[in-house]
């Protein structure tokens, strides 16, 4: 049986709700305690957020995202006005660091939402249904 709780948050869009960064339950209580610590419980609700483990997978989606985005950008720079290398690298490593710092909390978001919205857990698979062996 599903509340009305957990209707409305499969109802939000990921996205609202990864930079909302509220419980995935409630939609109330915060989902982290500092800027990309989460919070062990959900202030609202009680939900214990410590069962959820994203791991690296955010910081990892982010810096193959925003690599791409940012080679891509370079490239571009560099075949239209050939820039000297130290412009290279005074514009992209700064820009670089900043994109990732700051989609890291909106991705870690995602990622726990995600794991709450589709039951997944650290470790544990999903019941395999069984077949009777109908063999005489």
């Amino acid at each position: 049986m599903t509340t009305s709780a957990d209707q409305t948050a499969r109802a939000t869009p990921l996205v609202r709700a990864a930079l909302a960064a509220r419980c995935p339950r409630c939609e109330v209580g915060p989902l982290f305690e500092g800027w990309v610590r989460f919070a062990p419980r959900c202030r609202a609700c009680g939900l214990d957020i410590s069962q959820f483990n994203v791991g690296d997978g955010p910081a990892a989606f982010l810096i193959l995202i925003v690599g791409g985005l940012v080679t891509a950008l370079a490239l571009f720079l560099q075949l239209a006005a050939s820039p000297p290398f130290w412009v290279h690298i005074l514009l992209w490593v700064p820009l670089t660091t900043v994109l990732v710092v700051l989609c890291l909390r909106a991705s870690k978001a995602a990622l726990l939402i995600l794991e709450y919205r589709n039951q997944a857990r650290e470790g544990r698979l999903a019941a395999q249904p069984t077949v009777p062996d109908e063999t005489p």
